[in-house]
Formats: C-alpha cells, structure tokens, sequence
C-alpha cells in the first residue's frame, strides 16, 4: 500500500483529534487548512483553532483563508498535488476546491447517514431517544452529507449518557474510521456506495438559544433526554421566578421517577433536599444547575442559597 498525500480541513477538537491519528498513521499530512484567527471575550484576545495549534506544534504547513475561492490560495493548495482532502467539521467547501484531488475529497460526520444530516448529529441523537449512532465517511458532493459512503462503524448510546460524553466516544472512534478509510482508498480496497433514499431521513439542524428551552409538557423520558442531549452545550434552560425576578436556569443533568400525579406540568415541589419539576407522567429530579448570574453547581448548594422557597416558581 502506497502512503497517501492528504490535506485536512477541520477546526475544533473533534477534527484535532482527526488530525492526529492521521500524523500518526502511515499516510502524509501535506497541508492543513483551518478557520482564522478570531477575537473573543472581554480582552478580544485572539483564539487558534484546536487544528492550527496542532498543526503548529507539528509543524506542519497550514493554511487559514477567509475565502475557500480565492485564486492564490486554490494555487497554493494545487500545487501540493495531494491524493485526496480530508474534511473534519469545517465550512462549506465549494466545488471547484473539492474535486482537485485525484481521488476526492471526503468528510466524516458523526452520524450514520443518511439519518442526522446536519450540525447537530450527537444532540439530537440523543434528543431523539437513539439507542445506537456511530459515524460515516462519504465523499463531499454539492448537497450537504449526501455523497456517496465509503465506511460506516456503528457505537451504542448508553442510558444516562449525555452529549459531551457521546461527543468524546465518536471523536475517538471518527479518528480510527478516518485512518481505515485512506488505508482503504491507498489499497482500493473501498466500494463507495450511494446512501439509501429515505422518505423522512431525521435531520439534525443548527440549535439556536430558543431550541434550547425545555417542554415541561412532555412525558420524562422525553424531558431526560432533551436534557442529556444538550449537555454540557449548548445546555437545556427553564425559567424560573424568584420573589420578583425571573431568572434563567441551566439544567446539566438530573434524573427522573414515573409516578401519577394530578400537578400541573412544569410546577415546582421544593424543600431543603429535592428539587421536583413536574411532568406529564411523573417528575424531573435535577441534580446539577446553573441558575443565572451563578456558577455551574449541585443541586444541593443550589438549594442551601435560597430561604424562601415559596418565592420560587415557574415563569
């Protein structure tokens, strides 16, 4: 099997660890391409992306354009004369970039397509009350995590697991899948085949601030995993009415009881030990908040603050 030249395209940590398996693999990482520089926080300190620290500490040579399409950059990367591109959580490539490569350009997406097309595969994976999800290689086309597949490995979701955890299982097997997958393209080893055509695939769409707010409405298994699957990011909210204020609270995790009971979803039943919201079929216990204005905490330091908990109600 003749080594691979590739380039790598990704940002976050999920496409470092990528990165990384290839650098360690019998194949070429010739260029990395990544997000620029930006400014954040109060001191508009200047972040790197998880990919370009990396690849500056391996020293490999890297690239941040703010257009896919501008003419010197396509030259710069055309005359690196790479086998293939590797795509890890990164923009919308347009055509006339992903078809340099001899043997093309493919992305891995955390998902076993063609089910959570989209940005946010792990959450609702979870959202949904998934039992299993894994993750897909397929070559880039036109339409967004609809080209051909070369290889799929499939993982379990745990029960209580939440979407961070989740997040870490597939970063580290998407890493594995990615290296099997040049290792299958350099012997020619690999059948792409087109994903099957479903009527209704699920859909795994951007979450906004307002996807976040919890539907009290629902049964509990519903509300635990709408919770799990948005923790730790972008985490699931209720809001709450303090003596006057209403304040938001985060929900990072907690656990649930079926029980009958005549309380209005979404009402409170609160002492000095347990935190109670109600459901359709029982209630949600929360085990670990953050209300407002405060730090990440347990429920139990989250109930030692308050000393008048008829004040406390939903808004």
């Amino acid at each position: 099997m003749k080594p691979l030249k590739i380039i790598f395209f990704g940002t976050p940590e999920f496409a470092k660890s990528c990165l990384e398996a290839i650098h360690h693999s019998s194949h070429e990482v010739v260029g990395v391409v990544t997000v620029a520089d930006k400014a954040s926080g109060r001191g508009q300190k200047m972040n790197q992306s998880a990919v370009k620290v990396f690849a500056v500490e391996n020293n490999l040579t890297l690239f941040q354009p703010e257009k896919l399409r501008n003419p010197e950059f396509l030259e710069k990367i055309a005359n690196l004369d790479a086998d293939v591109f590797v795509v890890v959580a990164f923009r919308m490539m347009p055509k006339i970039l992903f078809e340099k490569p001899r043997l093309g350009t493919f992305n891995l997406h955390a998902s076993l397509l063609p089910d959570y097309r989209g940005a946010a595969p792990i959450n609702y994976a979870i959202i949904n009350g998934e039992k299993k999800t894994g993750a897909t290689t397929f070559f880039i086309n036109e339409k967004i995590d609809e080209g051909n597949i070369l290889l799929q490995d499939e993982l379990e979701i745990y029960p209580d697991e939440n979407a961070g955890a989740l997040h870490d299982r597939l970063m580290a097997m998407g890493a594995q899948l990615i290296v099997k997958t040049l290792d299958g393209l350099a012997a020619n080893t690999i059948q792409e085949k087109p994903q099957p055509n479903v009527e209704h695939p699920k859909n795994a769409f951007k979450i906004f601030k307002e996807d976040t707010k919890i539907n009290w409405n629902g049964n509990s298994e519903t509300v635990h995993n709408f919770v799990r699957g948005m923790s730790p990011y972008p985490c699931a909210f209720t809001n709450l009415k303090i003596g006057e204020d209403e304040k938001s609270l985060k929900i990072y995790r907690g656990k649930i009881e079926i029980d009958a009971h005549e309380n209005t979803p979404g009402t409170l039943e609160i002492d000095k030990h347990r935190f109670k919201i109600f459901t359709e079929d029982g209630f949600y216990l929360p085990e670990e908040v953050q209300l407002e204005g405060k730090k990440r905490m347990s429920v139990k330091d989250f109930l030692n603050g308050f000393q008048h908990f008829d004040h406390i109600s939903m808004a």
